[in-house]
């Protein structure tokens, strides 16, 4: 803080006099200044309502809006913080005439005046009035309320679901209604509270409920009259949304004739009262019901005139022509049983050959699955099997045995001993190694001659060898 410090009164001891001292000087921080200032203004404007023009505008990522509220060659800059900027009813915009109520403060990081909003309301109109201008603008611009994308009613529903209060008048006005002009047509009601911050959420809810069990043809929101704050629920666009993503076509009948609703520009069709819907949903079934009232009155006049023209011709006739006339008619019904009667004897004869035919068959087969003609027949089967069975080992014995004989034969060309029985004979040394050469033996050397029948030992006393050697 500043140092602080009064002007004091001096006495010269030398002189002998007073005087008046000089006062110190108080020097301020600039943020003990700012927050001084700061508490003086929001105590002296705590609580007051500024009206000007909305320039600026701008919202922060953090929800909190930021302006200028100007007024002809003054402005101010203004803050609207998260929480009071969600509860208000419209959208703020620049060029936008409003009253504004808060408090005066200073935004100390900038020394700056400001206003701190807790109340928008726009001047010379309502809140809900232009939050209702908004939406519509804003929707429109989105294709929500194109007359493209609207969905015809269906001509002849079976069923029909209403979202609406099961309490109020609204359900039995629309029930009268149904029952009078088509009585077999069958309403399903889905509860809704219709007023209040949660009706907005219940209805869209409705809506979804309908589109996901398929039980209906066509849906109506419905709520009686009210105010614009009773009708608040249906100028959102949370509601709008859900009509507009609705796959079932939907009447919206809110209010009087004369009120207006974002509901009833996202629906398929605006009904101007809920009994005015019951009608539409009707229509077509309850004019098919005075077109066939029409027709059967017609019928039923034109079967009185024909009636009466063929008494008339009836007492016109005489009897003895009507005898003749009834005669000749019971001769051709005769003719025509005879001829039926000999059609029908034909018939029968075909059919009993026919029948005759099919049991001559079935016994034939019943024939055939007889047990002892089966087993006769699976008995020769049998024998015929064994005897290709007996022929066919014979035949593989013979192969087998002509197959042996070429192996022995072909074994005995290749054999050593066939060799030795033409005088040859092998030469084995004491081991028992086969001796192939002269210079393999030695004198006195004992050797076995292996010849085509036995065998012959000997010892060797004398060793020739060919003149070319080996």
């Amino acid at each position: 803080m500043g140092t602080s410090a009064n002007t004091q009164r001096g006495r010269d001891p030398q002189l002998g006099f007073a005087f008046d001292a000089p006062a110190t000087r108080r020097i301020w921080k600039v943020g003990d200044l700012v927050a001084e200032v700061r508490v003086h203004v929001e105590r002296e404007y705590g609580d007051l309502w500024v009206e000007g023009e909305i320039s600026n505008l701008r919202s922060a990522p953090s929800g909190h809006i930021y302006f200028t509220l100007k007024d002809g060659d003054s402005q101010l800059p203004a803050v609207l913080f998260r929480r009071q900027a969600s509860l208000l009813r419209f959208r703020p915009a620049d060029g936008l005439h409003v009253l504004l109520r808060g408090k005066v403060s200073v935004y100390e990081q900038r020394g700056q005046m400001q206003l701190v909003a807790e109340f928008l309301e726009p001047v010379g109109a309502g809140s809900l009035q232009v939050a209702f201008e908004q939406l519509k603008a804003r929707l429109e611009a989105r294709g929500l309320f194109d007359p493209l994308r609207k969905k015809p009613l269906p001509a002849f529903p079976r069923c029909v679901g209403i979202v609406t209060s099961p309490t109020g008048a609204v359900i039995r006005d629309f029930l009268n209604v149904v029952n009078r002009r088509h009585a077999g047509l069958h309403v399903l009601l889905y509860p809704a509270v219709v007023q209040g911050e949660a009706a907005a959420a219940e209805v869209a809810a409705g809506i979804a409920h309908f589109n996901r069990t398929r039980e209906v043809d066509v849906i109506v929101v419905a709520r009686g009259g009210g105010s614009l704050e009773d009708l608040a629920p249906f100028n959102t666009e949370l509601l709008a949304e859900a009509i507009a993503a609705s796959e079932l076509p939907v009447i919206s009948a809110v209010g009087h004739e004369t009120d207006f609703t974002i509901a009833d520009f996202a629906a398929d069709l605006r009904a101007p009262t809920p009994s005015a819907a019951a009608e539409l949903v009707t229509a077509a079934l309850h004019n098919v019901a005075e077109r066939v009232q029409i027709l059967e009155q017609r019928l039923v006049r034109a079967c009185r005139y024909r009636l009466m023209l063929a008494a008339n011709a009836v007492a016109r006739v005489r009897v003895e022509a009507i005898l003749m006339r009834e005669r000749d008619q019971l001769r051709r019904r005769e003719q025509r049983i005879d001829d039926l009667g000999q059609r029908m004897a034909l018939l029968c004869h075909d059919r009993q050959r026919l029948l005759s035919a099919r049991l001559q068959q079935a016994s034939t087969r019943l024939l055939r699955q007889d047990v002892t003609w089966r087993a006769r027949a699976a008995v020769e089967r049998l024998n015929a099997l064994d005897a290709r069975m007996v022929r066919a080992q014979h035949e593989r014995m013979r192969n087998c045995r002509a197959r042996v004989q070429a192996f022995a034969r072909e074994l005995e060309a290749l054999s050593p001993l066939a060799v030795l029985s033409r005088g040859y004979a092998l030469v084995y040394n004491e081991a028992g190694a086969l001796i192939k050469s002269a210079e393999d033996v030695s004198e006195g050397q004992l050797l076995t001659l292996r010849l085509a029948r036995g065998r012959i030992r000997s010892r060797v006393s004398q060793i020739e060898k060919d003149s070319q050697g080996s």
